[in-house]
């Protein structure tokens, strides 16, 4: 009988969980701030081209991605096959690079404007003419820092 009373008094107190509601709406409300969402269609075909030498950039809250190539199927017919060029969900013609550029640059939070980079991402079947004066477009506007995005592979492959 004794052993009987032991167990009794050993019994552990019931987890109250009066403050789980609580703590989920901590962490669902901290998530709701923290993660940003990026609603940016890719209205142009997009085949990166690989390289071997590529590097993961770590922060991204501070880039601003241009899109180039040619529009992709289904919108041939109104915009035609020639190469657009895609910043934000618009396409923008070269002389309105740097005032969509600059807006972009604006609509960003303030401590991360001096750090902003350029992200380019352009099909691998573009002509390099249209990269440089896209290029010289953004050092127009002091747009200096500026990434090509690419893919890992073996760089032969490009050439085709």
């Amino acid at each position: 009988m004794s052993s009987l009373r032991t167990f009794r008094k050993n019994k552990l107190p019931a987890i109250s969980t009066a403050s789980l509601p609580d703590i989920v709406f901590i962490l669902l409300f901290f998530f709701m701030t923290v993660v940003t969402i990026n609603n940016q269609q890719i209205m142009v075909e997009n085949t990166l081209p690989l390289a071997t030498e590529a590097e993961r950039l770590m922060k991204v809250d501070n880039i601003i991605e241009i899109y180039v190539g040619k529009p992709k199927d289904g919108q041939e017919t109104l915009l035609g096959t020639a190469p657009r060029i895609q910043l934000g969900n618009t396409f923008v013609s070269m002389d309105q690079i740097a005032s969509n550029a600059l807006r972009e640059l604006y609509l960003m939070p303030e401590h991360l404007r001096k750090s902003a980079m350029v992200s380019i991402k352009a099909d691998k079947t573009i002509k390099m003419g249209i990269i440089l004066d896209l290029k010289e477009e953004l050092q127009s506007i002091n747009l200096l820092k500026i990434n090509y995005t690419t893919v890992q592979g073996d760089v032969f492959q490009n050439i085709e």
